[in-house]
């Protein structure tokens, strides 16, 4: 079947892509391989009539209303090639073996987080050590916090969370402030830590106890950190989309109508913009489902 639009990714920016094409009884498809990048998260903040439900019961809502809309499908695999054909439309292969046609593409892939290699780091992500404090920072406020260094902007960090809490920036050898920045760190009552971080412990309160090397321990409520992203999808290169360096990461880039450099292929999500929290991506995904949409339309 020829859709008139497929998305590839089926979390908050790709369903709220979908259902703006449904909602104009479009024929839509939305190819998922059910991994949301807050899978880990148990609860999702600062989502305006959401607030403190778990991502996946949003999602799971989400899909059940994208699918009672007749001229919208939804298909468990993942989207392993895209290619344009001479028609100017586009090819999707899934990884077991089928193929799918569409007008129009809006790629909303999103990224994967590469955590910094901190013995119990992993275990922690998305419970005691988070990323964003806008979608976290309230839980947690009011305390210790620590902010775990993984590059500049990392100092950028620590000043934003001060506002949350008494910060230390555990520099783990990935900064070293100068005085001018010192100056800055002090006048948000910033501590910079130089140490090594070997070890992130949950306590019995259920913070985390930050092991230093040479022995030292500093207990902190919850630890901040801004990981490095990679793309979880090849489908933006294979097509020749334009990408761009992001604040960590790679990123799809996309015009003031969520389109790609390759005409026909729209991008939203965290994949495509440099900030990332829900809102954002329902933002971005609905955007571009209308813009996709209209595209059709108008040419």
């Amino acid at each position: 079947m020829q859709y008139d639009l497929a998305v590839i990714g089926g979390s908050f920016a790709g369903l709220s892509a979908a259902t703006q094409a449904a909602r104009a009884r479009r024929n839509v498809l939305v190819i998922d391989a059910g991994q949301p990048r807050n899978r880990f998260a148990a609860h999702s903040h600062g989502f305006l009539g959401q607030d403190g439900r778990t991502p996946g019961a949003i999602l799971d809502d989400a899909r059940r209303q994208l699918l009672a809309y007749p001229t919208a499908r939804l298909v468990d695999a993942r989207a392993d090639r895209a290619v344009a054909n001479s028609s100017s439309d586009f090819e999707i292969t899934t990884d077991d073996g089928e193929t799918f046609g569409a007008a129009r593409l809006v790629l909303a892939t999103g990224v994967r987080d590469i955590l910094p290699e901190v013995h119990g780091l992993a275990e922690q992500w998305g419970k005691t050590v988070l990323h964003c404090p806008y979608c976290h920072g309230y839980e947690v406020s009011g305390g210790q916090l620590g902010v775990l260094a993984t590059g500049p902007m990392s100092m950028h960090q620590a000043q934003l969370i001060a506002d949350w809490g008494d910060v230390t920036l555990f520099g783990n050898g990935q900064i070293e402030p100068d005085a001018e920045q010192m100056l800055a760190l002090d006048g948000k009552k910033v501590r910079f830590e130089p140490a090594t971080v070997s070890e992130l412990r949950e306590d019995s309160s259920g913070g985390l106890i930050v092991h230093l090397d040479g022995g030292r321990t500093a207990g902190v409520r919850a630890m901040f950190t801004a990981p490095r992203n990679t793309m979880t999808s090849p489908l933006a290169e294979q097509l020749g989309c334009g990408l761009k360096d992001g604040l960590l990461g790679p990123m799809i880039s996309v015009d003031d109508r969520q389109q790609t450099t390759i005409p026909g292929v729209y991008a939203a999500g965290d994949a495509a913009r440099a900030m990332h929290n829900i809102a954002f991506a329902v933002s971005g995904g609905t955007f571009a489902g209308v813009c996709a949409h209209q595209s059709l339309v108008f040419g």
